[in-house]
């Protein structure tokens, strides 16, 4: 026999529900009497509402339907379903299901009425217990109160319950012995993401100056995320979806479609501002690229950052005259690591980026992409807020591509439905804001690149020093694949080993293809 066990991680009905090993030992002591033997138990820590995704009560279902297992033991009939008849109905007669603590069992034809009946009784506590919590909850939320305990870096006042920025020194640097505020902490966080830091760099970076999180743990890469995505620290009130995206926190809606704050009245200042939030999660999610290269040591081989071995997809680093498989080179295991001769693949790829600009049309994306990027190389300072305008773009694109995304999955039923309109709003609003920041700054002017076009390109770069050669093959191409050689000491073949992705317009999907299937 098989043992269904479940506890919700949040305890509705309080502290007094038994645990999950508690009902296993009840569940062994009954197959122990009745002669069965334990074949496998499922173990649930999660809701059993209708709303809520149960793999493991449906795979336990599924083997005592399909009869793998002759029998599945359940502590109580709320342990099993809160949807009431309809969970019950398909096992009676069909499938043995044991309710120890009602003493019921779904083959028995008198206990069917009473399996119906309990059922149905635990439905409806849940609707009642789930209708009185959102009455008590929900005008507290419209008063902007935080219900759960203050997230990391915020706390809240005992009477009003609204948050306000945590400035108590509880923090030692090791290095300096500089006491900090969590406050401190994540306005850190968010100044170093939204210039260009990377999440695992930050946590790392943390963990050698002696920060620790509350907890006195070490931080990692996820807690960094988790404080950059959530919308208190702008001041917003939020609530989780639950099931999958619990870890990601989405704002609260009144009965208005406004969003709630939750901050002490004269605090707001004091939050992390909503240009700063929206940078460091365009920069986190690879929406916005800082470049925090100096100018002095930067790399001037041609294709230098832009090499791949195709096997293992790690970038390819120049060592001596060829380029290696850095994964290789730092002791992983590559199944072919890719080596080059640099002479050979410069002079292949350049033949290809020239040509490959020869034959463009002048409605080619390819053109759209050098000219964008040509524009940015030479108007550094009016290409910022541009590129920045990009980034917005983008991020409200995919924003909008979630919700629909969401809303096709069913995401937007049951208590969340309410939802459903206020975040497509939202989304659609953000896009059409973006869409007009961008045209505003960019003005359909046109970038003059003939210079580069029309068969002059192989002169141009010829023509340049290291570094400006560099970058006009970086204007066209993205990255360049190399596979391993089939023999050692072999001649290079471009046409065979090689395969170039080619730049494509802010927004477009990449294209990549080998050269000889462009040309």
């Amino acid at each position: 026999m098989d043992l269904l066990l479940r506890k919700s991680k949040v305890v509705r009905e309080g502290e007094r529900a038994l645990s999950i090993r508690d009902q296993e030992q009840r569940g062994r002591a009954w197959a122990d009497e009745h002669g069965y033997c334990v074949r496998k138990v499922w173990r649930e820590n999660l809701s059993a509402w209708s709303d809520v995704q149960r793999p493991k009560y449906d795979a336990a279902m599924s083997a005592v339907l399909n009869g793998e297992v002759p029998c599945l033991w359940v502590y109580a009939l709320d342990r099993f379903s809160r949807k009431g008849a309809e969970a019950v109905v398909p096992i009676l007669g069909k499938a043995r299901v044991i309710f120890d603590y009602e003493r019921l069992d779904s083959m028995d034809e008198r206990d069917r009425r009473w399996i119906i009946d309990r059922a149905e009784n635990a439905r409806e506590y849940s609707q009642r217990l789930s209708y009185n919590v959102r009455n008590t909850r929900n005008p507290q939320r419209n008063e902007g109160r935080w219900l759960a305990k203050a997230p990391f870096g915020l706390v809240a006042n005992k009477d009003t319950r609204r948050l306000s920025p945590d400035l108590s020194p509880y923090l030692c640097i090791v290095k300096g012995r500089k006491e900090l505020s969590p406050w401190e902490v994540v306005v850190r966080i968010f100044n170093e993401i939204a210039g260009g830091t990377s999440s695992r760099a930050l946590a790392r970076k943390f963990n050698e100056e002696g920060i620790r999180s509350s907890t006195g743990k070490y931080w990692r890469a996820d807690s960094i995320r988790a404080i950059v995505i959530h919308p208190v620290y702008e001041g917003w009130l939020t609530v989780s979806p639950g099931g999958k995206s619990h870890k990601s926190p989405v704002h609260y809606v009144n009965g208005a479609g406004e969003r709630v704050r939750c901050v002490e009245p004269g605090t707001l200042p004091d939050m992390i501002p909503a240009n700063i939030a929206a940078r460091a999660r365009r920069v986190m999610s690879g929406n916005q690229i800082v470049d925090n290269t100096p100018a002095e040591g930067r790399p001037t081989h041609a294709l230098s950052g832009k090499m791949r071995c195709a096997s293992c997809s790690h970038a390819m680093v120049l060592d001596g005259k060829s380029y290696n498989c850095q994964h290789r080179a730092a002791g992983g295991a590559c199944p072919g690591p890719a080596t080059v001769w640099r002479p050979a693949i410069e002079r292949y790829v350049v033949e290809a980026w020239s040509d490959r600009l020869h034959r463009a049309e002048d409605d080619d994306p390819l053109l759209i992409a050098v000219a964008e990027r040509w524009h940015a190389l030479s108007h550094p300072e009016e290409s910022d807020e541009i590129r920045e305008a990009r980034a917005e773009y983008k991020a409200a694109s995919e924003q909008l591509d979630k919700f629909h995304a969401d809303d096709a999955s069913g995401w937007y039923t049951g208590r969340s439905a309410k939802y459903r309109i206020p975040h497509k709003n939202a989304a659609e609003k953000r896009l059409d804001t973006a869409e007009e920041r961008l045209a505003e700054l960019t003005g359909g002017g046109r970038v003059d690149i003939t210079w580069l076009i029309e068969g002059h390109a192989a002169e141009t770069w010829h023509a340049a020093d290291p570094q400006l050669q560099r970058e006009l093959i970086h204007l066209a191409i993205d990255s360049v694949t190399v596979t391993k050689s089939g023999k050692q000491g072999g001649r290079f073949k471009g046409e065979e080993r090689v395969m170039i992705t080619w730049a494509t317009p802010e927004g477009a999907e990449p294209d990549a293809d080998k050269f000889e299937q462009a040309a």
